[in-house]
């Protein structure tokens, strides 16, 4: 559980409320202070020092914040970071590593389904979720559970191309 502490700022005379949360993020036990009006993103890019998360819109619109909160996509700009206490928390530094892609981003690289990569670490995740719950989808189902992450770039055809061949690879047996 979170516990609140009152903590007095060295610029305000007003009490400012901190949240002791305790968190599995990216797969390790994270124990932070974090002010109660913190975001998940503001969390994860201040105090954690997870920059794959992008802040965009910072409304809940764009979907560049996007991680996995206990396995389902969700905008880390529209979830108080005190809400995670207890719960697994996954960015884009958690899927792979630089030796050994996850095969969505291995999808990604071959088929050149990026261009300034902004929102590349949002569209994976969703990806990932996706995937995780529908192995087999087709393209209008990725096209639907990607829709609440937007491209500038309209990387949209490649995008989606990306996630089917991640699917089939997924599906494949390892050799």
């Amino acid at each position: 559980m979170a516990r609140r502490a009152a903590t007095r700022s060295a610029k305000s005379p007003a009490a400012r409320h901190v949240t002791q949360i305790e968190l599995e993020l990216n797969g390790r036990v994270t124990r932070a202070s974090v002010p109660d009006h913190w975001t998940l993103l503001e969390f994860l890019r201040k105090s954690a020092g997870l920059t794959g998360a992008k802040e965009g819109c910072n409304a809940g619109e764009c979907g560049a914040c996007t991680v996995l909160l206990d396995g389902v996509a969700v905008y880390a700009c529209c979830v108080l970071a005190a809400e995670t206490s207890g719960r697994r928390v996954m960015t884009i530094e958690g899927l792979g590593t630089p030796e050994r892609l996850d095969p969505l981003q291995e999808a990604f690289l071959a088929d050149d389904a990026l261009q300034c990569g902004f929102c590349i670490p949002g569209q994976i995740l969703a990806a990932k979720a996706l995937l995780d719950a529908e192995p087999s989808p087709d393209r209008e189902c990725v096209r639907r559970a990607l829709s609440g992450n937007l491209c500038r770039c309209g990387c949209y055809v490649k995008i989606a191309t990306a996630v089917l061949r991640a699917a089939a690879a997924r599906r494949e047996p390892e050799r």
